[in-house]
């Protein structure tokens, strides 16, 4: 199973699920027929669920299985709530068209938050759910108001199935007083290209060390083909964004990190440096979090050992270990250094 999990995704990253659950509602949109008819046709078994949020029927009896599984499952669903989930403090609202992601990293937060099978899952209404972000617009007028488009998912490996991405950005490229943000650890970035976003979306890579990715990051590009992406998408003249997350101290990781910073200043170019941001985020774990993760990933190398961290409440009222002050410290000066030093006109957005 061990080797199973740390598989690299094929050459071309694409994401094809190995089975299809669809809600009845779904095929009542044009969406959701025509993607039946797809998977039966790539002869991918499509299965009727009653409802997206109880799925039955992906196998696995151990953890590692069940999680394995669930990665290579896609969920067509229609969603009926109406309001969004807030998303502070980065934007004011989820822009749901996606959960989860076929990545396999294992510091991932949803592995707590989507449960034991974090299946992959979009939505075909796309006009419906666009349609509620216009009333929120309209709402906080005259203020701006800002959407998240990645809080549980990667949005890019389903985006070939559905186009909802480019739909999104073209309808905040229409909006005044609105902007629209998401991220990604894919590269697959071509058909959003030509997008006409006209600069209100900031389109945002999810970056870290080639070791962190090789030991962690499974199922997942490499770190020059996220960057060669994000080259791709500043010369569509896209606002972009670095989120260089979860920061790793391991033996070597300020030339690991400075690394980075030298391949992104390699590809991106003067223009695209002007409008350019970056968000730092330091590894850090529940109990909870860490109690799932060694259900899945055994012989997990992530150091979660709680005596050599600082425990510290979260905003939503549950303690978790963070890298002490003077290390804390010490990633902040260095972060901060490597932005001044290759991009000095971008902004920090915040370091933690």
């Amino acid at each position: 199973m061990k080797q199973i999990l740390l598989e690299r995704p094929a050459a071309n990253h694409i994401f094809i699920p190995k089975r299809v659950f669809m809600e009845p509602a779904a095929l009542e949109y044009e969406l959701g027929q025509r993607l039946r008819e797809q998977f039966r046709a790539e002869g991918i078994p499509v299965t009727v669920t009653g409802s997206h949020n109880r799925v039955t029927g992906i196998p696995g009896t151990t953890p590692q299985e069940a999680f394995l599984e669930s990665k290579r499952t896609l969920v067509v669903g229609v969603r009926r709530g109406k309001d969004f989930q807030t998303c502070k403090p980065s934007a004011h609202y989820q822009l749901p068209l996606v959960t989860s992601c076929p990545g396999k990293c294992e510091y991932c937060y949803l592995l707590t938050n989507l449960g034991k099978k974090p299946y992959i899952r979009l939505y075909v209404n796309i006009e419906e759910i666009l349609d509620r972000a216009k009333e929120y617009i309209i709402e906080y007028l005259p203020r701006e108001t800002i959407f998240e488009g990645a809080a549980t998912s990667d949005p890019i490996p389903v985006e070939h199935y559905t186009g909802a991405l480019k739909q999104a950005i073209e309808f905040f490229g229409g909006q005044e007083h609105a902007r629209f943000r998401f991220v990604t650890k894919f590269s697959d970035v071509d058909s959003l290209l030509d997008a006409k976003h006209n600069g209100r979306t900031r389109f945002r890579f999810s970056l870290n060390t080639d070791y962190v990715i090789r030991q962690f990051e499974h199922g997942t590009p490499p770190m020059h083909e996220r960057v060669a992406a994000a080259g791709k998408v500043a010369q569509a003249g896209y606002p972009l964004g670095f989120l260089v997350a979860p920061i790793v101290l391991y033996d070597g990781w300020q030339q690991g990190y400075q690394e980075l910073f030298e391949e992104l200043y390699r590809v991106l170019d003067l223009v695209s440096q002007q409008d350019l941001t970056f968000e730092f985020i330091t590894h850090r774990f529940t109990q909870r979090a860490k109690t799932n993760i060694l259900d899945i990933f055994p012989n997990c190398r992530l150091d979660m050992d709680e005596e050599k961290r600082q425990f510290k409440f979260g905003q939503f009222g549950y303690g978790k270990y963070v890298y002490p002050k003077d290390s804390m410290a010490e990633v902040k000066e260095f972060m901060q250094g490597m932005v001044d030093r290759y991009f000095p006109a971008a902004k920090v957005e915040y370091l933690v």
